[in-house]
């Protein structure tokens, strides 16, 4: 369920016409719904109360899925935590009011300053991806007289996802170390001074739409659980990732968070141990959405025809890179025969394009259309490519909206380049 509903002809935000936002920001504009990320959140955590063995488990939101502060701000205050992958998404989540102790910092390639950072920060875990990272982990925290919490993250050789991109835990895969791995560097971790290893994590992939690969995963994790007990060493908190997939209009709905959370229950069963959970994409995929304007339709002789949008591969990179499927609306849908149109943007790729043959109402220069389900990896994934400015955000709650990342201007954009001093004005002999 999300909160972008038509009425009276628009398409709203809770109570707020996204013409009204569109009007005063200008577009291309990201717009997210609180009352969406609010109940996604809400029905996560109800799941995983509804089941004993999980009841209390830390909900870590994919900072990577949406990073906006006011976003992340929202989600902390229904209570959740932050799965980080960066000094920086740490810093984030720290500045959105997320305390240390529900900050995961995960990632295949953490730097020895962003280690020490997090070790400073006091985080929660810090999830160990290779052999490598647990000794500079284990000498920084002996360098800064500290005994960090570390979870072994394990690749189970189960990849799944919606893309061979996010597909994260087959034995090609980079993350995590491989269950022939793990007993001994758990074991090594464990017996270190400098460390106080506390678990196992697992991620196999994003927009998981079958459980099947996650009961699998899930089973080798309990597995392994049970080995090292069997070994003498502790074993006190699994991290089951994230990675459930949100519904894009063009597909069956995936799994509820109630079928995930029974299926988690089943493989921690008798196992007593806190449990944590990653998050993203399901809670705010449906909760954003982009709007881009219409800058005219170039009609082909052959009958091809090209909408073309001021919002671009740079705002949205996500059909240019996965393929993917995003549902999109007018605000204020034109009467008239549906036609098929390919949706484009002004990027100099043939790879900004949104959606071949689409169908779509009439839509006419100026109009304004919606990219659905934009709330996760729209956002944080823009860029400024061929020099254009910044996507901006707005966060709507019920009548009000606020923008919560402006648009930067052309002079705030070049002033962010230096000239060689070589090639500064007066420096240079005209040829």
């Amino acid at each position: 369920m999300n909160h972008f509903e038509p009425r009276g002809g628009q398409l709203f935000c809770e109570e707020v016409a996204l013409e009204e936002i569109a009007r005063e920001v200008g577009t291309p504009v990201y717009i997210y719904s609180s009352a969406t990320l609010a109940r996604h959140y809400q029905v996560f955590r109800q799941a995983l109360d509804g089941e004993p063995a999980l009841a209390g488990a830390l909900i870590a939101f994919a900072v990577k899925a949406n990073s906006n502060l006011s976003v992340l701000a929202s989600l902390a205050r229904l209570g959740a935590g932050a799965d980080t992958v960066s000094e920086g998404e740490i810093r984030r989540a720290l500045s959105a009011g997320i305390g240390p102790a529900k900050i995961i910092f995960s990632g295949v390639g953490k730097t020895a300053r962003e280690i020490a950072f997090a070790i400073a920060a006091g985080v929660r875990q810090i999830n160990i991806e290779s052999e490598p990272e647990l000794a500079l982990v284990a000498e920084l925290a002996e360098a800064a007289g500290a005994r960090p919490s570390i979870a072994i993250r394990v690749n189970p050789e189960v990849g799944a996802g919606g893309h061979a991109k996010i597909t994260t835990g087959a034995v090609e895969s980079k993350f995590g170390v491989s269950l022939a791995e793990a007993e001994r560097l758990y074991a090594s971790a464990a017996a270190s001074p400098h460390l106080d290893a506390r678990g196992l994590a697992c991620h196999i992939g994003s927009q998981i739409t079958d459980l099947a690969p996650l009961a699998a995963a899930y089973d080798r994790l309990r597995g392994l659980t049970l080995r090292l007990r069997q070994l003498g060493l502790p074993v006190e908190a699994l991290d089951l990732g994230g990675g459930l997939g949100a519904p894009y209009f063009n597909s069956p709905d995936p799994p509820a968070p109630a079928a995930l959370a029974a299926l988690a229950a089943r493989a921690v069963e008798g196992l007593d141990v806190e449990v944590s959970f990653e998050p993203g994409r399901v809670i705010a995929a449906n909760a954003g959405v982009l709007i881009a304007r219409v800058l005219h339709v170039h009609a082909r002789p052959d009958g091809r025809r090209f909408l073309v949008l001021d919002g671009a591969m740079n705002d949205l990179m996500r059909p240019a890179l996965y393929d993917s499927f995003h549902d999109i609306r007018p605000l204020s849908p034109r009467p008239g025969p549906v036609r098929d149109y390919d949706v484009v943007g002004p990027v100099c790729e043939t790879g900004d394009t949104f959606a071949r043959a689409r169908p779509l109402p009439p839509l006419e220069g100026g109009d304004l259309v919606a990219f659905m389900t934009a709330g996760a990896y729209g956002a944080v994934m823009a860029s400024e490519y061929n020099s254009r400015p910044l996507v901006p955000e707005v966060l709507v709650s019920g009548s009000s909206w606020s923008l919560v990342r402006g648009r930067p201007s052309y002079e705030e954009m070049l002033a962010r380049d230096r000239l060689a001093p070589w090639l500064s004005a007066g420096s240079i002999t005209p040829t």
